[in-house]
């Protein structure tokens, strides 16, 4: 009888903890045995001598009950997140008082060298216009061929060089942005988005450098690129030698370009480059461009370097701080064969 109670409540524990249920504790025969059936206890079949019976208690767990009662145990984690997210949204303020600022001082107000957009002067519009006709100095080229379907307007080279720098960097951003790893949290079109930073003004990559920040959807995942984004993309080595080249010209070009129309030696041309961004509000914005790249062109890189060949990301991380080297570098080191 003693055999049969033991297990039954061995059972009634194994019970408990398949199911998570509290035992009751119960009173066994063996505990207050009855007068009635001490005979039928004496005759019971005892153990041997040697093999001591097993003594199982209500006091006593066994090994699958005190398992099922253990409390779980809870292990703390730092809180790097919180931190991060901290850091994240400190930043995402920063640009955006950044673009406020870039909009007010050198759209709106009056206080910026030369004229702002609701007080632009007729001299302004006539060398913006001409600047834009000498495009990567198309025109000037093609006229010193021979081919000349309309005569390039002869412009100061240094303001030429100044422009046409700007926007060989630019054109290189291109397919930095279409391979940009966090570019879905930026929820418009990025053909629209490169497009304005490159034919009007850097003021529209700065929105997009908070936007990215944004805390990633739960479901968030990379979509199809637009017909241009995979034409820059698998383009991106030629893209970086065509605004890299445009980008040394450029500099050549302010130093030594228009020789024979007397605009100085380097020294006037440096003179003129100081009154130059001291006068005219596309040159100082030019200026403001040039900083904005120095410090989003590293930083997009080093979010990206998964993007580049293994074998060569070391060398991209090391140039990616280098204005415009770092940039061609990216795009001649890119892996064409991932998806991004």
């Amino acid at each position: 009888m003693t055999i049969v109670t033991t297990t039954y409540q061995a059972l009634l524990c194994n019970n408990h903890s398949f199911f998570g249920s509290k035992p009751s504790l119960s009173l066994s025969h063996s505990q207050f045995p009855n007068p009635r059936h001490s005979q039928a206890s004496s005759n019971a079949k005892t153990w041997p001598a040697t093999t001591p019976p097993p003594l199982i208690s209500n006091h006593v767990r066994t090994p699958a009950c005190h398992a099922a009662r253990r409390k779980p145990t809870i292990a703390a984690t730092p809180s790097t997140e919180e931190g991060d997210d901290n850091s994240r949204r400190v930043l995402q303020i920063i640009l955006w008082v950044a673009e406020g600022v870039y909009i007010l001082w050198l759209f709106l107000l009056p206080y910026a060298p030369g004229d702002p957009v609701w007080a632009i002067s007729s001299d302004t519009i006539h060398s913006l216009v001409g600047l834009s006709l000498n495009f990567f100095f198309i025109l000037p080229l093609m006229n010193s061929v021979g081919i000349c379907p309309i005569d390039a307007p002869v412009l100061h080279p240094v303001s030429e060089g100044l422009f046409n720098f700007v926007i060989g960097w630019t054109f290189m951003f291109a397919p930095l942005l279409f391979t940009d790893r966090k570019r879905d949290r930026y929820k418009s079109s990025l053909d629209v988005l490169w497009g304005l930073q490159m034919f009007l003004t850097n003021t529209f990559l700065i929105p997009y450098m908070a936007i990215r920040l944004n805390e990633a959807d739960a479901d968030c995942t990379l979509t199809k690129r637009s017909q241009l984004g995979s034409v820059m993309t698998n383009g991106a080595p030629i893209v970086g030698l065509i605004g890299g080249g445009i980008c040394l010209i450029s500099a050549l070009w302010a130093l030594f370009g228009r020789m024979e129309s007397n605009f100085g030696s380097i020294g006037d041309r440096w003179e003129f480059l100081v009154s130059y961004l001291g006068s005219e509000r596309l040159a100082y914005a030019f200026i403001w461009d040039i900083c904005f790249y120095t410090i989003f062109q590293p930083w997009l890189i080093g979010d990206n370097l998964q993007n580049v060949q293994k074998s060569k990301a070391g060398i991209v991380n090391y140039l990616r701080f280098v204005p415009v080297v770092g940039l061609i570098s990216y795009l001649l080191c890119l892996n064409l064969d991932d998806e991004f």
